[in-house]
């Protein structure tokens, strides 16, 4: 059973930073592509952003140019930093591969709110 361990969330005022890690148990994370995704009340579940096996990027056009994901293979570990945060970016954030292949963790809540 994999485990995805998110954390780093908070409570932050507009134009504010948070910086996210998941942790992944998976011998394979190394294989799969990576993405962050969100979902606020009464929304569905959003890809936010991808990250490929050698580092290629891509972002929803909502946080594009704010949030820059990362990974790093040897920890098992994929980050988010945003920044220029907003009030619309108030959400549960997950992590999983882009093929969304493992059971959900938890989640890190980020709410954005003066």
């Amino acid at each position: 059973q994999v485990q995805l361990v998110e954390s780093g969330g908070g409570l932050v005022q507009p134009g504010g930073s948070l910086r996210l890690s998941c942790a992944v148990s998976a011998m394979s994370f190394m294989l799969n592509t990576m993405g962050w995704y969100r979902q606020a009340p009464e929304n569905e579940r959003e890809l936010v952003a991808t990250v490929s096996i050698d580092g290629r990027t891509n972002y929803a056009d909502s946080v594009k140019g704010r949030f820059t994901i990362s990974r790093d293979n040897a920890k098992r570990t994929v980050y988010l930093q945003m920044n220029s945060l907003k009030p619309e970016d108030t959400a549960v954030y997950y992590c999983n591969t882009a093929s969304m292949r493992w059971l959900w963790g938890q989640g890190t809540q980020v709410t954005v709110s003066s």
